[in-house]
């Protein structure tokens, strides 16, 4: 999502108060972020001379003399006032990540942003599954990017869902491939909850559904469902099984 970094740069009186009220002044720039947080710096060091992150209310109030801003929390107040406004200018800003590629409508940077992938000048996302990994191929349907998902097995997919589903790839190659250990019934895969479950045939019957964990599957439990290799180790799909507990 685009949203905007606000400059201001001027001789300003800064005033902090919270646990220790502090007063500066000088020829300062405050950034003002997408989150409010507002940062004050002055030509010496790398870290601001005044800040206060994520404030409950922000306040910035502009004329032809200048600028005013004011940001609160319960127990803080940082107060930036201007005597001299050198200037002030506001940017488009977005998440910066590892570039994996062009969007191929729009031309535009694709970059990794912790579990999705966004682009760099448009509001175009795309959240990918846990432990989804991002590949150098494309799509040949749509030219978006490939990622690679462990789910019961590995698949590579378009990272666009409504061009290629997870979901129907797992349902595919899993749907009925198990038993319930409760009442014998065919194991569906389904989703439920925004989980992806193999759940039983016969519900409401039989209740008994099982979350589908991010990994592939690499042997049969003594319970008779499958093992799943995950992150954390080997794992029955019951994530309560007594075969693994301990």
């Amino acid at each position: 999502m685009t949203e905007t970094i606000r400059i201001f740069a001027g001789d300003c009186t800064t005033t902090f108060e919270g646990a220790r009220t502090r007063t500066q002044r000088g020829r300062v720039v405050v950034v003002v972020k997408p989150d409010r947080t507002v940062l004050v710096h002055d030509a010496d060091g790398y870290q601001p001379v005044s800040w206060l992150t994520r404030p409950d209310t922000l306040t910035v109030e502009t004329d032809a003399s200048g600028f005013g801003i004011v940001a609160r929390t319960d127990e803080q107040t940082l107060r930036v006032v201007s005597h001299d406004s050198a200037g002030r200018a506001e940017y488009p800003a977005t998440e910066a990540g590892v570039p994996v590629g062009v969007h191929p409508e729009t031309g535009e940077p694709l970059v990794r942003v912790g579990g999705a992938v966004a682009g760099v000048d448009t509001d175009a996302r795309y959240v990918l599954p846990a432990g989804a990994t991002v590949v150098e191929e494309t799509c040949d349907d749509c030219g978006l990017p490939l990622m690679r998902a462990e789910c019961g097995a590995a698949f590579e997919l378009c990272i666009d869902r409504a061009c290629e589903s997870l979901d129907d790839a797992v349902r595919e190659r899993f749907d009925r491939a198990w038993t319930c250990p409760d009442c014998d019934s065919d194991l569906r895969i389904i989703r439920r909850g925004g989980r992806l479950l193999a759940g039983c045939d016969a519900y409401p019957d039989c209740e008994s559904a099982f979350a589908v964990p991010a990994g592939v599957v690499v042997a049969e439990c003594d319970c008779g469902l499958p093992v799943f290799e995950t992150g954390r180790g080997r794992r029955c799909l019951d994530g309560a099984c007594d075969a693994f507990a301990g």
